[in-house]
């Protein structure tokens, strides 16, 4: 079958795990990748009270998966695997979630008021899945859950950087296009899919998508695609 995405520009590397199982979910990856928000965000055509909704709920998921990042460093076999967590969980914290705070800020809307929100549905789904196949899980799980967010947004960066329809100047959305197009932000997410070949041959080998294990790392790594297309969805139609 031919790979669709073999010439994706993103940080997913042809012949990595991250490409493979990102076949095995073309469907929901390109409903992911290519969502009406993203393109909406692309265009500047996005409704403000959208794109609001979206962050404040972002900001409090963000949160829950910079735990999670730290808990593949309390996971992770060696040093090196610990330093490769710490440098995600720094993008999260000190890269997205200020550009979350900041935005927010110039609508008066203090990260206190952020803290407070109830968490959509939508939100409590996907977070509570990753922090549950982490828990229950091992390392390889855990990051396999995770990769749908950051080489998800990394790809998406670099396709609408790729996208001559994107609107640059004038977009409303502006910082947010470039600090997922941001080579800083395609490093972390390149890294990402780094540090997944390397504990899957270390816990399996080189035959990744010939074990036993491959079914259940597609079922996750689907799963937490479609909870990613939910989040869409819910920012899209400011769901709570």
């Amino acid at each position: 079958m031919t790979d669709l995405h073999a010439d994706a520009p993103g940080p997913i590397a042809a012949g990595s795990l991250a490409a493979e199982l990102r076949k095995a979910c073309a469907s929901n990856w390109d409903a992911y990748v290519n969502h009406p928000f993203v393109r909406q965000l692309a265009a500047g055509t996005l409704e403000t009270a959208s794109y609001k909704h979206f962050l404040i709920q972002d900001y409090l998921f963000l949160r829950h998966f910079a735990r999670a990042w730290m808990l593949v460093a309390y996971k992770a076999p060696d040093l090196n695997e610990m330093r490769a967590a710490s440098q995600t969980v720094d993008a999260l914290i000190n890269q997205e979630l200020q550009l979350h705070v900041e935005t927010c800020a110039g609508w008066g809307i203090s990260e206190a008021e952020m803290a407070a929100t109830p968490e959509a549905r939508a939100n409590l789904a996907y977070t509570r899945f990753v922090l549950e196949t982490g828990h229950s899980g091992d390392l390889l799980d855990l990051l396999v859950a995770l990769a749908p967010c950051v080489v998800g947004y990394g790809e998406i960066g670099a396709r609408l950087a790729a996208d001559p329809a994107t609107v640059w100047d004038g977009n409303p959305f502006r910082e947010w296009l470039d600090l997922y197009s941001d080579e800083e932000f395609q490093e972390v997410g390149r890294g990402a899919c780094a540090q997944i070949d390397r504990v899957a041959r270390a816990r399996i080998g080189s035959d990744v998508t010939g074990s036993p294990r491959w079914s259940e790392l597609c079922r996750i790594f689907g799963q937490a695609t479609r909870l990613e297309i939910g989040f869409w969805d819910m920012g899209l139609n400011r769901e709570d």
